[in-house]
C-alpha cells in the first residue's frame, strides 16, 4: 500500500557514498503513525557500522576542509533548489512516517530548505581578526577552522528541518558528518541522501547511519578521537546522558534540549490575535515540539474569552490521516507518545481541571489524541512541570505582572516562551524578566533559519541557526607573530 509513497527511497546505510547492509545484516520496521502498518524496514547500524561511517568522514576531511568557501556555498545552494523542487514528495515522505498534517510537513520542507539556503550564504562570513597585543607588541591573528568530524543525532519530530539545521552549517564550516536519525522517522534523511550526491557533496562527507541501537552506536562515534562536535536535538534526559560520554574524550557539545514553553496573555492584548498565535505556538506539529506552548497564563480579566475561543478554534480541527488534505491534526507518533499525553490530561482531570474540548483518545488504529483545552489547572498538576508534546493547551489564571512572570519561570527548562500586549514597553520588560533562549512577542511562531535557536538552563548548550551555529562547527586558532 505504500510502494507509490516510498518509491525510490533507499532503505540501507550511507556510508562513504555508497548505499550498504548494517554489518550484522539487522533491519528494524518503520510504521505509520496513522495506521499502525508497517512501511518497510531499514538497515539497523552496528558499532562496527558506525566506526566505518566516521572513517569514511574522516577520510573526506582534508579535502572538504579545503575546498574555498565559495565552492562549500555553491554546492549547499545547489542543495536547496534540489530539495525544494521535490519539496512535495518530502512532504508525504514526511507525513507518512511522521503522522504530522500535510500542511504542517510542507511548512517543515521549506523551513529545512532553508538551512542550506542560509549557510550556503553565510559560511563565506568565517571572518578572523588580527590587532596588536597591548603589552608585547605581537600581532595577535586569530582564524576559525573546522573542528573535524561531527555526529550529529536529530529527533523524530522534525526529520528534516532538524537534520538540515545541523548538516548545513557543519558542511559550511568544513566539517565532515555522521547523521543518526531517529528510528521512528529514518526515511527522510536516506531519501536526501540522493539529493545531496547529485548536488555535489563527495562522497564520506555526509553519512547516515540509521540504527535501533541508538545508545551503542553513538557512544562508539564520541569514543572515537576523531570526533570532534556532537550536536543532538532531543530529551534533556538523553541530551545529559550524552553530555557525559562527551565529556570523555571532551567532545564538543550542542545540546537542543526539551521545553515547557509559557504563553502569557495580559489584559490588554488583542485577543483574536492570541488565540491566532496560541494556535500556532500550540498546534504545529500536533504539539510535538520544543517550542510547543504549553502553559498559559491568561489574566484573570480575559481568561474567559480566551478559553472561549481557543476551544471553539481546537474543536474546529479535523483529525484524522494526514495524507488527507482536509486534515488539520494528524495522529502523534507513536503509542508512547500518545499515552503520555492521555496520562498527562488524567492527572490534571483527576486535581481538578475543566476539560472544554477533547481530554480522551479515541479507539481504533493510530496514534490519534484530540486537541484538547484544559482549564482550572491546580497548580501540583504534572502537565505544569513535565513537557506535553501533544495537542493539550492548560490554561491558568493570573492577577499581576509578576505573577505571570514567577509563573513562566518556574520550571527547569528555559527554550521558549510567549507573551501577547499592544503595550510594547511591557512586552519588551517582560522578555528581558524571562528565563528563555527565546521569545514570541506578540508572535506564534519564532523559528528561523537567520536567528539564533536555543535554550537557556536544562534546555540546552549551543545554538543553530545564524551566524552562531556555523561558530558550533568552528574551532578558534590564535597565532601570535612578529613583522
Amino acid at each position: 500500500m505504500y510502494d507509490n509513497l516510498i518509491a525510490g527511497v533507499p532503505t540501507d546505510l550511507w556510508i562513504g557514498g555508497e548505499w550498504k547492509k548494517a554489518s550484522d545484516g539487522s533491519r528494524f520496521d518503520v510504521i505509520d503513525p496513522a495506521t499502525e502498518a508497517v512501511i518497510t524496514n531499514v538497515a539497523s547500524g552496528t558499532v562496527e557500522d558506525a566506526k566505518a561511517a566516521v572513517e569514511a568522514a574522516a577520510a573526506a576531511g582534508a579535502e572538504w576542509a579545503a575546498r574555498k568557501p565559495r565552492e562549500r556555498g555553491e554546492i549547499l545552494r545547489r542543495a536547496f533548489e534540489l530539495f525544494t523542487a521535490q519539496s512535495e514528495r518530502f512532504a508525504k515522505l514526511i507525513t507518512l512516517e511522521n503522522g504530522k498534517a500535510m500542511p504542517d510537513s510542507r511548512g517543515e520542507v521549506a523551513y529545512a530548505a532553508e538551512f542550506f539556503r542560509w549557510f550556503a550564504e553565510e559560511g563565506v562570513r568565517n571572518l578572523g581578526q588580527l590587532y596588536n597585543a597591548p603589552s608585547s607588541g605581537a600581532r595577535i591573528m586569530v582564524q576559525h577552522r573546522p573542528a573535524g568530524v561531527a555526529c550529529l543525532v536529530t529527533p523524530w519530530n522534525y526529520p528534516a528541518a532538524m537534520a538540515t539545521r545541523k548538516i548545513a552549517p557543519a558542511l559550511a564550516a568544513g566539517c565532515t558528518v555522521v547523521l543518526k536519525p531517529a528510528s521512528e522517522t529514518p526515511l527522510t534523511m536516506l531519501a536526501l541522501m540522493p539529493l545531496l550526491a547529485e548536488a555535489g557533496v563527495p562522497a564520506g562527507v555526509v553519512n547516515v547511519v540509521p540504527s535501533r541501537r541508538s545508545g551503542a552506536v553513538v557512544s562508539a562515534m564520541l569514543h572515537d578521537m576523531r570526533v570532534r562536535v556532537v550536536s543532538f536535538t532531543g530529551s534533556t534526559e538523553v541530551g545529559v546522558k550524552l553530555l557525559r560520554e562527551a565529556a570523555d574524550n571532551v567532545v564538543r557539545p550542542a545540546m537542543e534540549l526539551g521545553g515547557n514553553a509559557p504563553f502569557l496573555v495580559f489584559e490588554d492584548a488583542d485577543i483574536d490575535a492570541a488565540v491566532e498565535g496560541a494556535m500556532i505556538a500550540k498546534m504545529r506539529n500536533q504539539g510535538e515540539a520544543c517550542t510547543a506552548a504549553n502553559r498559559f497564563y491568561v489574566h484573570e480579566a480575559v481568561h474567559d474569552a480566551f478559553a472561549a475561543k481557543l476551544t471553539e478554534k481546537m474543536a474546529a480541527l479535523k483529525m484524522g490521516n494526514g495524507l488527507d488534505e482536509s486534515v488539520a491534526l494528524g495522529p502523534l507518533v507513536n503509542a508512547d507518545t500518545r499515552d503520555k499525553v492521555q496520562e498527562l490530561v488524567d492527572d490534571a482531570v483527576a486535581k481538578g481541571a475543566r476539560v472544554t474540548v477533547g481530554g480522551t483518545r479515541p479507539d481504533g488504529k493510530g496514534f490519534f489524541y484530540p486537541a484538547t483545552v484544559l482549564t482550572h489547572i491546580s497548580d501540583d498538576a504534572k502537565l505544569l512541570r513535565e513537557e506535553i508534546f501533544g495537542p493539550v493547551a492548560a490554561l491558568k489564571t493570573f492577577k499581576t505582572e509578576d505573577e505571570a512572570i514567577r509563573a513562566a519561570n518556574a520550571t527547569e527548562y528555559g527554550l521558549a516562551a510567549y507573551l501577547y500586549t499592544k503595550d510594547l514597553s511591557r512586552g519588551l520588560r517582560v522578555s528581558e524578566k524571562l528565563d528563555f533562549g527565546m521569545i514570541g512577542l506578540n508572535r506564534g511562531l519564532m523559528s528561523d533559519p537567520a536567528a539564533p535557536f536555543g535554550g537557556m538552563k536544562q534546555s540546552g548548550l549551543g545554538r543553530e541557526g545564524a551566524h552562531e551555529g556555523l561558530m558550533e562547527f568552528l574551532e578558534t586558532q590564535y597565532v601570535s607573530v612578529n613583522w
